[in-house]
């Protein structure tokens, strides 16, 4: 099923890609997969597709995700908690995808999406607690960064008509909508007051401009672990929403700080917001088997993706699934893909499948990626996903398991990837014309 032209009244339904020279690298990297499963394979492992399933059920809240896409490459899903907060005041400074004035709204999950570091501080799946928004807004962040200056053009965010909002464990809503108009070139910046404990947020990794206030007359300082809206959401029409689904490497970590430089912010640049938006949904120390138990992270990137790009496997390998002793194998991680890359394509999503990229690993764990990749294109195959082979694009042309660009790709290895996909989705798009 090919789901390329959404929202797109009155425009002629072509694409503006950029015409790259990388297009050449869609023939190495990107194979387009039609053909289906066998019986045998189909039988072989539990998350193989199944003609006699029923159609995948809706959200309730689908419609909205239709409605919003998202309005910055930044990552804002829940991969830690802040423990306890008290009257502490937030403010992130996001880039937007689309400049001007949109209605706005926002989309909140009170659950973790993923597992950090080795669980012991939040998981994937873990509640978050009780808490309550004192008060939330939206600003104009200007161009020039300062804390501490209290911001002016300043939009009132409400939860059904109310300015406060007690949020129960596990609970997802959405914010009521608002107009607002961010100037081109500058930053929407979002600020709110909450109290609670086990709140849900993200750590940033330098992504973007992340302060909190106590209230302490400290003012506010910098915080790497911030609370957040899942989704920044603004009505506009787009023919294609790009949702990239996956850990530290979607997200972006250890490319260049408050750049963004990351591959799924420079591939959006090149294909351009007149036709695309793009939903981060990179999480760091995220696992496969985290997005496999098929939470609200999986949900909402089936909810709002045309096209999805899946990258797993580095944490599986390195940390393993949350609660278990050491590295997953080869065919757990493999199980944990399928069922991810079927929700997708079962979804009528157009699915891009990632092999796992060197990450200069030991020896056992590099015989686990090795084996693992080996079944990637496969996955691929029985899914009618498109292979993306990642790996050959990062790896030291005299030895594949190690890295060119860094263990997590610099800004460099982001352009690299970048200019790849981009010419991998046009390669899809000639192939659905």
């Amino acid at each position: 099923m090919i789901r390329w032209i959404r929202n797109s009244a009155g425009k002629s339904g072509s694409y503006f890609l950029h015409r790259l020279s990388a297009l050449v690298l869609s023939a190495v990297c990107c194979t387009v997969w039609t053909a289906c499963a066998s019986e045998d394979a189909s039988e072989s492992l539990s998350g193989s597709p199944d003609a006699t399933e029923p159609a995948l059920e809706l959200r309730e809240d689908a419609a909205m995700f239709e409605t919003y896409v998202s309005n910055t490459v930044v990552a804002t899903g829940n991969n830690t908690i802040v423990p306890s907060a008290d009257h502490i005041t937030y403010r992130a400074w996001l880039p937007v995808e689309c400049s001007g004035s949109l209605e706005y709204c926002f989309y909140f999950s009170n659950t973790v999406d993923s597992t950090w570091d080795d669980g012991s501080l939040s998981h994937a799946g873990m509640s978050g607690g009780s808490y309550t928004i004192e008060s939330a807004s939206i600003s104009d962040g200007g161009t020039e960064f300062d804390a501490n200056v209290q911001p002016t053009q300043t939009a009132a965010i409400t939860f059904d008509g109310e300015t406060q909002k007690d949020v129960s464990p596990d609970e997802t809503f959405w914010s009521d909508p608002v107009t607002f108009n961010v100037p081109d070139g500058h930053y929407l910046l979002w600020e709110w007051t909450i109290s609670g404990e086990n709140i849900p947020g993200i750590a940033m990794s330098n992504m973007t401009y992340s302060y909190m206030d106590k209230g302490d007359d400290k003012g506010f300082l910098y915080t790497n672990e911030i609370p957040l809206p899942q989704m920044f959401g603004c009505k506009r029409d787009v023919e294609t929403r790009i949702v990239t689904l996956g850990d530290s490497v979607t997200q972006g970590s250890l490319t260049s700080d408050f750049a963004y430089q990351f591959w799924a912010s420079q591939l959006l640049n090149m294909l351009g917001t007149e036709s695309y938006s793009l939903w981060n949904l990179g999480l760091g120390y995220a696992r496969a088997t985290d997005c496999a138990m098929d939470g609200d992270w999986l949900s909402r990137a089936v909810a709002g993706a045309d096209l999805i790009t899946i990258a797993f496997g580095t944490n599986d390998i390195i940390s393993g699934a949350y609660g278990a002793d050491g590295s997953s194998s080869a065919e757990e991680i493999e199980a944990a893909v399928r069922t991810i890359t079927s929700r997708c394509t079962d979804a009528g999503i157009e699915t891009i499948l990632w092999n796992s990229p060197p990450f200069d690993l030991i020896e056992s764990m590099e015989q686990i990626r090795t084996a693992y990749n080996e079944t990637v294109p496969v996955i691929a195959e029985d899914y009618g996903a498109t292979y993306f082979d990642a790996a050959s694009l990062l790896a030291d042309p005299s030895d594949a398991s190690k890295t060119v660009y860094g263990q997590h790709p610099n800004d460099e290895g982001g352009k690299i990837l970048a200019q790849a996909l981009a010419a991998c989705i046009e390669d899809m798009q000639q192939n659905a014309s």
